[in-house]
Formats: C-alpha cells, sequence, structure tokens
C-alpha cells in the first residue's frame, strides 16, 4: 500500500511565534497599572503639561528667559516646604504648622545675622536646629501622647504666629544682607557650571538606574527593560539639556551693564534635597518604614518597626525642611517680616505635594510629587498674573485643581482596592 505525500502544511513543523518583546509587556504591565488606579505623577505632569501650553498661547512672554527663571525661584520655597510635608502625608498625618514654623527659623537666622553679626552657616544651622526642635516637639506630642496631628499643628499654626512676632518685636522688618544668603534666591550660576551640573546630574542619575536594573535582574526580581530605562534617561537629557539652554540665554533688559544668564543656584539646592529626600524614601530602611507605618499602622507595629519614631522623626524631617524653605523665602524678599511663611503659604506647599500625587490617605508619596506639584502651582500663579486676574482668581483656580487632584487620588484608591491592589 502506497502513502501519498504529506501536504506541505502539515509536513512542516509549525512556525514560532517571534519572542514577547520586553518592552510591549513592561508597556502593558505599565497601562494595566494605570488602569489599576495607580497613576503616580502622570496626572499633575499632564495638567503642567495644559498649563504651560495654555498660558504660553495667550501670554508669549510667559516662556520668555526671564519669567522662566522666575518661575523657578517663585515657587522654591514652597517646594521645599512641600518637600517635607510629603514625609508627613505618607503616614496618613498633616503639619498645618509648616508655614509659620518656616517664618520662625527664618526669623531666627535673620535675628542672629543682622543683631548679634553671626556669620551666614551659624545663622543657618540654628535655623534648621530650631526646625528640628520643633519637628521634635510636634511629634512627640502625636506619637507619645496620642493627640492627632491636626489640633497640634493647628495649635502650632496660631503659636508660631505669636512667637514670630515677638522674634520680630511686633512688625518689625528683619533685613537680609548677608551675600551668601541672598545669593541663594537672587543669583545664577555661570553658564558652564549650569551645563557641566546638569549634565553630572543626569549622568549620575542614569547611571543609579541602570545600576538598579541591574542589581533587581541578579536578585531575580523584576526590572523595567533597558530600552525602557535608556528612554527615561534620554528624555530626563532632553529636557534639562532644554531648560539649561534657556536659563542661560540673556535675561537682562540692558546686557551692556548687567548681564544676567544661568541656573539660578536655588536649583541645584532643590536637586540635593530631591535626591537626598527620594534616597531617604526608597533606598533605607526608614523610607521603607515609613510606608508601612502610613499603610496600615498596626501590621507595622506588629512587623517590630517602631512606629512612634518612625512618625517623630518624619515631623522632624518635616520642620527641618520647613526651615529651609524659611531661609529661601527670606533669601527672595531680602528680609523677614511678620508675614514670611504665613499667607498662603502653608495652602500652597500641602496643594502641591497633594497634586504632584502624594495620597491624603497615607502609605503613598514621593518627594517628587511635591517638585510636580510646586511648579503646577507656580505655573498657575505665575500664568494667571501675566493675564491680569486678580489673587482670588487664582485662589479659586488653585483650589479647584487641589481638588481635583484629590479626587483622582480618591477615585485612584478605589479603583486600586477593587482590582486587588491595596
Amino acid at each position: 500500500m502506497t502513502t501519498g505525500a504529506l501536504p506541505r502544511d502539515a509536513a512542516d513543523p509549525p512556525a514560532a511565534s517571534p519572542p514577547p518583546s520586553p518592552t510591549a509587556d513592561y508597556l502593558r504591565g505599565y497601562l494595566a497599572k494605570l488602569r489599576g488606579g495607580d497613576m503616580g505623577v502622570l496626572p499633575a505632569l499632564l495638567g503642567l503639561v495644559i498649563l504651560v501650553t495654555v498660558f504660553s498661547v495667550m501670554r508669549p512672554r510667559f516662556l520668555s528667559a526671564g519669567n522662566f527663571a522666575n518661575l523657578f525661584t517663585q515657587g522654591a520655597a514652597v517646594t521645599v516646604i512641600a518637600m517635607g510635608l510629603t514625609f508627613v502625608l505618607v503616614l496618613g498625618e498633616i503639619d498645618l504648622s509648616a508655614g509659620f514654623a518656616s517664618g520662625v527659623c527664618a526669623a531666627v537666622a535673620a535675628v542672629l545675622m543682622d543683631s548679634h553679626g553671626a556669620p551666614w552657616y551659624l545663622a543657618t544651622a540654628a535655623a534648621l536646629l530650631t526646625g528640628a526642635v520643633i519637628g521634635m516637639v510636634i511629634g512627640v506630642l502625636v506619637a507619645k501622647l496620642g493627640i492627632p496631628s491636626f489640633v497640634v499643628t493647628l495649635g502650632g499654626f496660631l503659636a508660631f504666629q505669636g512667637v514670630l512676632l515677638m522674634i520680630v518685636e511686633n512688625g518689625k522688618n528683619v533685613p537680609v544682607r548677608d551675600k551668601t544668603i541672598l545669593a541663594v534666591a537672587n543669583n545664577s550660576m555661570p553658564p558652564w557650571l549650569g551645563i557641566v551640573l546638569a549634565a553630572l546630574a543626569v549622568g549620575a542619575w542614569g547611571a543609579a538606574q541602570f545600576a538598579r536594573d541591574l542589581g533587581r535582574t541578579r536578585r531575580g526580581l523584576a526590572a523595567p527593560p533597558r530600552a525602557v530605562t535608556a528612554m527615561r534617561v534620554g528624555a530626563l537629557a532632553v529636557a534639562v539639556g532644554v531648560g539649561v539652554y534657556a536659563l542661560n540665554l540673556e535675561r537682562s533688559h540692558n546686557a551692556a551693564q548687567v548681564s544676567l544668564r544661568g541656573v539660578p543656584i536655588v536649583v541645584p539646592v532643590i536637586v540635593v534635597l530631591l535626591a537626598a529626600g527620594t534616597f531617604l524614601l526608597r533606598r533605607t530602611a526608614f523610607g521603607l518604614s515609613l510606608y508601612a507605618v502610613g499603610g496600615n499602622r498596626e501590621a507595622a507595629r506588629r512587623a517590630g518597626i517602631d512606629v512612634d519614631r518612625v512618625r517623630i522623626s518624619a515631623f522632624v524631617i518635616c520642620s527641618t525642611l520647613a526651615a529651609v524653605g524659611g531661609i529661601i523665602a527670606a533669601s527672595r524678599a531680602n528680609s523677614v517680616d511678620p508675614n514670611t511663611g504665613g499667607s498662603n503659604v502653608l495652602l500652597y506647599a500641602v496643594g502641591a505635594a497633594v497634586i504632584g500625587g502624594t495620597s491624603l490617605f497615607g502609605g503613598k508619596g514621593r518627594v517628587l510629587d511635591a517638585v510636580v506639584g510646586g511648579a503646577v502651582v507656580a505655573v498657575i500663579d505665575n500664568g494667571m498674573g501675566l493675564m491680569g486676574y486678580s489673587a482670588g482668581v487664582k485662589y479659586v483656580v488653585t483650589g479647584s485643581v487641589l481638588l481635583l487632584a484629590a479626587g483622582v487620588d480618591a477615585l485612584s484608591r478605589k479603583r486600586a482596592e477593587a482590582v486587588g491592589l491595596r
């Protein structure tokens, strides 16, 4: 019996399907996270892009080199205070005293320099120590005595106004004359130094990202594909390069007499604080403990975490960074007065952290959130000022954006619980 030849498609082995692309798998996983409610800083970034586009179209002067530099100095103090508030918000707590605490610390430094002739570094150290002590007192009252942070810091909000008035002698304006302190928010680096520091910062960040991915791969953990990490580093390099180029443009109306070029000195200050805060939250046992306590305090306690120490430390960090913000504010204003740290400083700082993506429910937040949220707040304030809107309209818009961010946070949390991510 003869058998006929098998058809070609039956005789040949089935064609092998192409191997899955790691980059495509990663992007699918990222989209799944977004659908599950874990959006991170993405809404704030999209909002920032929309705001910048709208203001640039309606007021072309918004993207001028001079206004671009002004955005950094205008929002620096609020951004730094928001960085500190992130540590407290991750715990699910609040610090309503951070604004006036920054004013008290700035007043301590200003009085020491102006009335007692103290050098800038001793005055700055005294201001930071004052902030740490304030945070320690608040943290002990909250963690050890069990008083709600809202009540403790509301009392601090009221009390520190009085302390500030006493330090500046009931309304006296204390000038800041030290050139080093004044340079923080008013001077710029040489253009070449800005380029060098930008290249070093991007290179260090990129090296850290690739080293992290390599370490995770060696331990058998999931890591982003190298192509994705390379795209992130490339995108950051482009963004930083464009920013440095714009800031290195001449901003003076009469360059023959006074030249205004270069990255403002306050920018590397914020970058250093961002790097230190990110490392502390993401790469240390303290940071992991902070997230654990914010996610579930009782579970963290049963896991052996010293919950009280973590809570106290968070308030110390918050008030210390508030001191840094106060010094930046005093530098920009060239003085300290009873309104330093007051008015809308606290509201903008809390708003910056929440708009950036830090959860009011605790357990989620990054220092980067405060920086992005601070940029959103600064852009709203600056752009609407250029358009001639009143302070009332600015407050309404900023408050609406804050409510929108809080609503997104609440909906994201519900979505995450629905799909089992929490």
